[in-house]
């Protein structure tokens, strides 16, 4: 059920992000009074889910569910309608609109893309304010990964700063570290300040990390569900049974309880749980990998004091447009990271199954909604890329034109358009096999 839940939430959000992007191209070549043959939701290559005309545009809905598209009159773009292109020049067509007319037309999307962000942040923090875990907060430190580990950092650290320049939101610091490249970071060990090193390579290993330091918390355990491979379930453990002890040892925090299991994979432990005012002692073999097999609650507010920061409408309207401005800023810093050689970026690249992971396994509308923004500024930035094929493309060769004054050739678009669908190729490939590779070696 988690996965038709992702599913349904990152395809509601990819056609959402398609339309208002095509929209933009739409309006646009509307008020320089293009032709408009076309407007889908989805490739329609051989046939479509369905389609209607009113007017003069074709509106439907394709099978392939890699993006949409409108085709103007005139224009050399992913429908290659070289045979339209072989005839005089219309003046409803793209081609015979002025240069800044057709920039226009063409940045259309990206600004409705930028546009659709902000109003998203604008409705998130008036109809839910900003809530985030002050790191002043974080009493227990934090749980370290084992390439946290490796980094430096260890399980009951309390992070201070970050180059000396405190972080406010707990969840900021390792995007901090990142994108920042940061080259230190302040740490309470034991009552003592100490400085962690971070180095490229530090970098290269945190983008490749599945996890990098999480809350550390107090060990509080009751029994929610199963895994379909449970040896809890099979052990004859029940719903709402309070774990106490693994091996008659009690645990202060959870990574104490995790780490316990570790060192028993694949081999028999005693599991201690309280039911009804009753203990119980049950012999549990441990899966391979040191799990229970059991699903549990935690509630990070019984351990965590949050912070909310309301919004007003009027306070809500400069506040989205920051937070829009600073997530676009972020992921500018990301994309650096992809052509380091370094940091080796484009080894995490990802494709569909990354985007839509991203999206929790039950329904929430405020990460919905948080999710597609987000994906609108990356739908926004990518395609600014001057690539040809894409948006960014078209608008080099009308700066070009009208730095120059000089109009590249219809032959010459047409094959720097099969250049850049060729590189798109190679890109949707590569970060498709990448999830893949990652599947399959998870």
């Amino acid at each position: 059920m988690d996965i038709l839940v992702k599913i349904a939430q990152f395809v509601l959000s990819l056609s959402l992000l398609i339309v208002i992007h095509e929209l933009g191209h739409f309006i646009f070549a509307k008020v320089f009074k293009c032709r408009v043959e076309k407007f889908y939701l989805f490739f329609n290559p051989g046939f479509s889910l369905f389609k209607f005309k009113k007017g003069e545009t074709e509106y439907g809905m394709g099978w392939l569910p890699f993006g949409g598209y409108v085709k103007i009159s005139g224009m050399i773009d992913e429908s290659m309608d070289k045979e339209q292109m072989k005839q005089p020049p219309q003046p409803y067509e793209f081609r015979s609109k002025k240069a800044y007319q057709r920039l226009l037309i063409m940045v259309g999307g990206v600004l409705m893309n930028f546009l659709l962000a902000l109003i998203i942040y604008i409705g998130i923090l008036y109809a839910w304010g900003e809530e985030y875990l002050p790191n002043s907060n974080v009493k227990y430190g934090i749980e370290a990964s084992e390439t946290a580990q490796e980094i430096g950092f260890k399980t009951g650290d309390k992070i201070l700063s970050v180059d000396n320049q405190k972080i406010e939101d707990f969840h900021e610091i390792v995007p901090s570290i990142v994108l920042n490249k940061a080259q230190t970071v302040q740490v309470e060990r034991n009552g003592e300040q100490i400085d962690i090193f971070i180095n490229d390579n530090d970098i290269a290993k945190m983008l490749k990390a599945k996890s990098l330091i999480g809350l550390r918390f107090p060990f509080k355990m009751t029994v929610a569900g199963f895994g379909k491979q449970s040896p809890a379930a099979d052990a004859g453990l029940a719903i709402g049974d309070e774990i106490i002890q693994i091996n008659q040892k009690t645990f202060e925090f959870h990574d104490q309880f995790t780490n316990e299991l570790q060192q028993y994979k694949g081999q028999q432990v005693l599991v201690t749980v309280k039911r009804n005012n009753e203990t119980l002692e049950l012999p549990v073999t441990l899966s391979p990998e040191g799990m229970l097999g059991i699903s549990w609650n935690n509630n990070f507010s019984e351990h965590f004091e949050f912070a909310t920061i309301k919004y007003s409408l009027l306070e809500s309207i400069p506040a989205g447009i920051a937070m829009g401005w600073k997530t676009s800023a972020d992921y500018l810093k990301q994309f650096k990271l992809i052509f380091n050689r370094t940091t080796k970026g484009y080894e995490s690249l990802g494709g569909f199954i990354t985007i839509g992971s991203i999206f929790p396994g039950i329904w929430n509308w405020r990460v919905f909604w948080n999710m597609t923004a987000f994906l609108s500024i990356i739908l926004g930035i990518m395609n600014i890329l001057p690539i040809p094929a894409l948006d960014g493309g078209h608008v080099m060769f009308v700066l070009y034109e009208i730095i120059s004054g000089r109009k590249p050739s219809e032959k010459f678009l047409e094959y720097a358009q099969y250049v850049g669908l060729t590189i798109l190729l190679i890109l949707v490939v590569y970060a498709n096999a990448n999830d893949i590779i990652r599947y399959i070696i998870k």
